[in-house]
């Protein structure tokens, strides 16, 4: 069997691989891009529903060396993003290698490569990488995830993932309870209530309320002062703009917005208009399910309340354990990888050595993670012409 060299293998064509793509390419660096899916950026072309907004201001959500069309709102959609995407892709010349799932990757300690397996999905054919450097960038949002509910087959209405919804059209005056309460689950339970839903949404764990200019303050101030102030300060503004959230079945966390996100990768829900429809009853709050009968919902507490449809906005479960076993630092290896402690759509490409992780910033990230790739490719070829001199 072939193997095929290239001096880095990026695994991943969302934004954050298709970045270090470009990154590479700056600087001339030979490198292969290893994706699963028909097409680059698969999550936003053909997971996300229909009237989805970066939740962040467009000059954080900008790939490097490329900033958005400065005619482009604040807050721009998944149609624009889309469209900026495949404008950056264009512009860098990255080709992905399309419908190659990774079976394995493996560290040789003789050779200093990464070997990677993958298996061509088209031809179902194997083929072997080899590499200097392994980059996943596969994020956090890999595999669907449906948490196990008692009785759950018994369900006698429709059950979709949150990848599978597009619009709240469809299920106008239909009862549709929204599982999970991150972003995802508050924007859909929003959109169905503005069709004409009746709606609930499960709020199981604390989670913290945030405006889209709470978070922009904040990101701003994280430049000049530490993660704590910052959190201190939002979580004030929080309760100034949104008061007591208990009544309503929502508590906060008892750590600060930022700090969760950097220990635990969990983001605070953004509002864009479900909290005026949560306290106006619009949609309703629920604590956790217990099981289901039929089209019966039971839910911690002894409730139980009827359902036409359930969304669930569970998340993901990772496919990257099962074939990268990669769980400690090694001063060979770029990317630390540890179970449970993935923290978001950048920072899964983490960089070699301690250091205060950024938040949301794929920019940052990478600049440690080409500066790192180049300067060892400098010292290996340094150190190939003196063998050969």
């Amino acid at each position: 069997m072939e193997i095929q060299e290239q001096a880095v293998i990026i695994v991943g064509a969302g934004p954050s691989g298709l970045a270090t793509a470009a990154c590479l390419n700056n600087f001339s660096i030979p490198n292969i891009v290893l994706e699963r899916e028909d097409c680059f950026a698969s999550l936003w072309k053909k997971k996300t529903y229909d009237r989805l907004h970066l939740h962040l201001a467009k000059q954080f959500c900008e790939l490097p060396h490329m900033s958005l069309p400065s005619s482009s709102p604040t807050y721009v959609s998944r149609k624009q993003f889309i469209q900026y995407l495949d404008d950056y892709v264009s512009r860098f010349k990255i080709s992905p290698m399309y419908r190659r799932s990774v079976e394995s990757a493996n560290y040789d300690e003789v050779t200093k490569k990464w070997n990677v397996k993958v298996r061509n999905v088209s031809s179902d054919e194997i083929e072997v990488y080899s590499g200097r450097f392994l980059v996943v960038a596969t994020g956090e949002t890999s595999d669907a995830f449906i948490p196990e509910v008692k009785d759950f087959s018994s369900f006698t209405g429709e059950v979709i993932h949150s990848t599978q919804y597009k619009s709240g059209e469809k299920y106008s005056s239909k009862n549709v309870l929204v599982v999970g309460s991150g972003n995802s689950g508050m924007e859909i339970a929003l959109d169905l209530s503005n069709h004409g839903a009746k709606t609930s949404i499960v709020v199981r764990s604390p989670v913290h309320i945030l405006s889209r200019g709470m978070v922009y303050l904040g990101l701003v101030l994280l430049k000049y002062i530490s993660n704590n102030m910052v959190d201190s300060l939002l979580v004030m503004l929080s309760k100034l703009r949104y008061g007591d959230l208990t009544k309503y079945g929502i508590r906060r966390p008892q750590e600060g917005p930022f700090s969760l996100k950097v220990k635990y990768g969990k983001y605070p829900v953004i509002d864009i208009g479900t909290y005026k429809k949560i306290k106006s009853g619009e949609i309703q709050v629920l604590p956790a399910m217990t099981s289901i009968r039929g089209n019966d919902v039971q839910f911690e507490g002894g409730k139980s309340h009827p359902f036409d449809v359930i969304v669930f906005a569970t998340g993901f479960k990772r496919s990257t354990n099962q074939w990268l076993k990669v769980m400690k630092y090694h001063k060979s290896y770029l990317i630390l990888i540890k179970k449970n402690q993935w923290s978001g759509l950048a920072s899964t490409i983490k960089p070699l050595g301690k250091g205060k992780e950024k938040i949301l910033f794929i920019y940052f990230l990478l600049r440690n993670v080409i500066f790192k790739i180049k300067k060892k490719l400098i010292q290996c070829t340094k150190f190939l012409s003196l063998l050969t001199n």
